[in-house]
């Protein structure tokens, strides 16, 4: 996808959204200057182009009895495996992200376990029968900060002179 070019009134509506995606488009208006309508329109415009992908309610893992955040680091036997073993990843609701990358890994997770017994289940049981060479898991104590990507900060930088 080609980088959007946005004015400021698309980047007040991306900030606005990205703090709080259930702001009402009324707020953002009322804030930004413009009429109601004025957002909607932005809003289905930024949609369509597939700068916004939606929105999403954020549940506490947590809260709802999923004590252990793991990542782990996978190594395929074959790279011709990427799509199967994807696609097997997919069937695992405990995984909630899954990443091509580069370097020391050919596939990254996160996932989600009840506690580190679940956990070791889950690699017994559902990632090893994957067949891969090996897996790599890292337990994360405590999420130190997560938040969006930065809407308009090159524009502000070059506005501001830095």
């Amino acid at each position: 996808m080609n980088r959007q070019q946005f004015d400021s009134l698309d980047l007040n509506i991306l900030r606005m959204l990205s703090a709080n995606a259930r702001t009402p488009y009324l707020e953002i208006a009322r804030e930004c200057g413009v009429s109601g309508a004025s957002v909607h329109q932005r809003i289905q415009r930024l949609t369509a182009a597939g700068v916004i992908l939606g929105s999403e309610c954020i549940v506490n893992p947590a809260a709802v009895g999923y004590e252990t955040c793991a990542y782990v680091g996978f190594y395929l036997r074959e790279p011709a495996e990427f799509n199967n073993v994807i696609s097997e990843l997919r069937k695992i609701p405990e995984v909630v992200e899954c990443h091509f990358t580069t370097g020391q890994y050919d596939i990254f997770v996160k996932l989600y376990a009840r506690n580190n017994d679940h956990l070791l289940t889950i690699l017994q049981n559902q990632i090893q029968a994957l067949g891969l060479a090996r897996t790599e898991t890292m337990i994360s104590f405590k999420e130190a900060f997560h938040r969006q990507v930065p809407v308009g900060s090159d524009a502000e930088k070059k506005k501001n002179g830095k």
